[in-house]
């Protein structure tokens, strides 16, 4: 299969049961490449609710999607993915827990983050000599969201704004809702989801993924953090 742009995420245990409620909350599973029967979920409209994150499936981002550089190959970006989880090692982090990231839902870790901080600096680093670099609309898009300086300088240097110090791990759940909604998104999938969340929570290896021509990513390889 032929993808458009390459990305590195943390992608949940497949057999971890609230991976497959999350696959099956979003309705793709990533891991498969295959659509899911959304959940019914206390009255919700969760494919409206979920319309936004259903294409990137259950994930993490490390380093954010990217077009592969002229004159780099998969081949390459492959064999560079397996030669840097070789010399990482896994993260461990107290928990998961259901936030709220402005009007957005998402899981967020628990405890210091700070070695998953220097973890994702490494991938985004290790691996930007295969990421094109971003076109003038590209960076207009993300400026118009309103950036700080460092982000400014994170999206001229590495593409993307939100990496490095910037950096905040999360696994989203849900597109921006209205405010008066997000209670009860919250409330139904604090009930149902909560009690799946691992505590800890291990990142033992990431995923290299690539997005389909139907714009949905899907899983490539995962390679085990193995330092």
């Amino acid at each position: 299969m032929t993808f458009s742009r390459y990305a590195i995420y943390f992608a949940p245990p497949a057999d971890a049961e609230w991976t497959r409620f999350g696959a099956s909350w979003l309705g793709w599973d990533m891991e498969t490449g295959e659509t899911v029967v959304h959940p019914d979920l206390a009255g919700l409209d969760v494919p409206l609710i979920t319309a936004t994150p259903h294409k990137y499936g259950l994930h993490g981002t490390i380093k954010p999607p990217f077009h592969l550089a002229e004159r780099q190959t998969v081949e390459a970006l492959e064999r560079a993915c397996g030669e840097l989880a070789d010399a990482l090692a896994p993260v461990w982090l107290d928990g998961l827990e259901l936030a709220r990231l402005g009007r957005f839902l998402a899981l967020r870790p628990m405890g210091n983050t700070s070695e998953l901080g220097e973890l994702a600096a490494q991938v985004v680093r290790g691996l930007d000599s295969f990421r094109a670099p971003a076109s003038p609309e590209e960076l207009e898009r993300r400026r118009a969201a309103g950036l700080n300086p460092a982000q400014e300088a994170n999206l001229l240097q590495w593409g993307y704004p939100y990496v490095m110090d910037e950096f905040r791990f999360h696994i989203t759940l849900t597109g921006k809702l209205p405010k008066p909604k997000l209670p009860g998104v919250q409330d139904a999938l604090n009930q149902v989801l909560t009690p799946m969340l691992p505590k800890p929570f291990v990142i033992s290896d990431l995923a290299l993924v690539g997005e389909r021509s139907d714009g949905r990513f899907q899983m490539i390889h995962r390679y085990a953090l193995s330092h």
